[in-house]
């Protein structure tokens, strides 16, 4: 049985700056049982990370349409885990205010982390939340899952213009903020859903380039990546492969270990 104590020592075993900036991707079943359950399990990473800043996202992509077009940021529910929906209702957390990939923020700079988010007209532009993970150099923790649910890999591709990985029509959608206002959002959104069942393919890789390292939290395999080079890593990747991600077959040796040695060294 897993304790909080235990799993604060699994989060200073992985390595986890307790100043930094944290984002946690996670399956709670994954992690087996623990005294406390879900809940202690998030009293672990807001004890640890009190000192720095403390991310969840808090997505709503799989019901927020045309169709169904209006996003609250106090009550629409977290489409990605039990830890990120109970997480964006603790006290003191905020939530940012786009329609459909929002994050919970606890800690240093929480607020301005998550602000302006509802005028980014893209999933992950440059200019939210998960282009503030590249600023910040944050470690992003897979916590029982793989690199198919890392989202800063969307935000990659958007930043490297991608061809064919947004629809060129905007989505009429809306959100409504913490404080009742009702902002337009028109959003593009990700076309061809699958590709990120793809972002497997450069597991090797980043493993090789110290981008990402593997460790446990509970009983579930942990992957946590850094940030900046992440980005560094799959930027240049994907200016040579812009396909990269576009099906589902592995990369040759040749490939993993042409890009397992930076272009620059």
């Amino acid at each position: 049985m897993h304790t909080k104590e235990s799993l604060i020592a699994d989060l200073h075993n992985l390595g986890i700056n307790p100043k930094g900036t944290l984002l946690v991707h996670s399956s709670y079943k994954k992690i087996g049982p623990v005294t406390g359950r879900a809940d202690t399990v998030l009293d672990t990473f807001q004890e640890y990370m009190k000192d720095g800043l403390l991310v969840f996202p808090t997505h709503s992509w799989a019901y927020i349409n045309a169709g169904n077009p209006i996003f609250s940021v106090k009550d629409s529910p977290s489409c990605v885990g039990i830890l990120t929906e109970l997480f964006r209702n603790r006290p003191h957390v905020i939530r940012s205010a786009h329609p459909t990939h929002s994050v919970a923020a606890l800690g240093k700079d929480a607020e301005a982390f998550t602000s302006g988010d509802e005028y980014c007209n893209t999933p992950c532009a440059r200019e939210s939340s998960w282009g503030r993970l590249l600023d910040r150099n944050a470690q992003i923790m897979l916590v029982g899952v793989d690199l198919t649910k890392n989202t800063f890999i969307h935000g990659i591709e958007e930043w490297a213009n991608i061809p064919g990985r947004m629809t060129d029509v905007y989505k009429p959608l809306q959100t409504i903020t913490a404080d009742g206002r009702i902002i337009d959002v028109p959003s593009r959104r990700h076309c061809g859903e699958t590709w990120s069942d793809y972002f497997w393919k450069v597991d090797e890789i980043l493993l090789r380039r110290k981008a990402m390292y593997l460790g446990r939290f509970g009983n579930a395999e942990t992957r946590v990546c850094n940030a900046r080079k992440t980005a560094e890593v799959l930027m240049e990747m994907l200016r040579d492969i812009p396909d990269l991600f576009s099906n589902n077959n592995p990369l040759d040796k040749k490939t993993i270990d042409e890009y397992s040695t930076s272009k620059k060294e």
